[in-house]
């Protein structure tokens, strides 16, 4: 694999769930640790994971090896303080790197296709951002070359990536590969995953 970091973003409070999503079970798993399991298949370990609510609990529970994990004491002010505290801790602690790949954690469903898809573009075009199509919007998994690494390091709020992505429209390049990008953020989405899964 390329020079990349895997930076897997599973901090928040999971306040529309009312229960650590984290540590909700998909067969024998547990989320997180469906997505740990499919970064670690598209990159040489270690991977990098940004825990803030509960993280004690979620590090206790995870059984995933080869995890580093980078706690977001700012969580609760939103999604882009995961990015600005997995960067800063990328800075300092790989500085040789060429990008990060950005996925979050309540995405089981993505294939690793796909994720070795967006590293083979990158691959190709290492200045470009890596970006997943959403209908025509912009968004994560991404991948970021290291010059964007300063400008990530400035955003605020919940906006995560999304807001970023899209001031940058002229400087991405997207995945015309197909995968499913469902995010669980409810009690439904989670059963309604469950039940497509049977």
């Amino acid at each position: 694999m390329e020079n990349i970091a895997v930076l897997v973003l599973a901090a928040g409070k999971s306040s529309r769930m009312h229960t650590p999503k984290q540590l909700l079970k998909i067969g024998n798993k547990s989320l997180l640790e469906i997505v740990l399991e499919k970064a670690l298949a598209v990159s040489s370990p270690p991977i990098y994971c940004v825990l803030g609510a509960n993280a004690t609990i979620i590090q206790q529970e995870i059984a995933t090896k080869n995890v580093v994990y980078i706690i977001n004491e700012n969580y609760q002010e939103g999604l882009s303080t995961s990015i600005v505290s997995g960067i800063t801790y990328l800075e300092k602690n790989q500085p040789n790197l060429e990008g990060v790949f950005i996925l979050l954690g309540d995405q089981p469903a993505i294939e690793i296709a796909y994720l070795k898809n967006l590293v083979a573009l990158f691959s190709e075009h290492k200045k470009k951002i890596i970006a997943s199509n959403y209908q025509k919007k912009n968004g994560v998994p991404a991948i970021f070359p290291k010059e964007f690494f300063a400008e990530l390091l400035l955003l605020k709020g919940d906006f995560g990536a999304k807001e970023f992505l899209k001031e940058n429209s002229k400087r991405i390049i997207s995945s015309d590969f197909k995968s499913t990008l469902i995010d669980l953020d409810t009690k439904e989405d989670y059963e309604k995953y469950l039940s497509h899964l049977k």
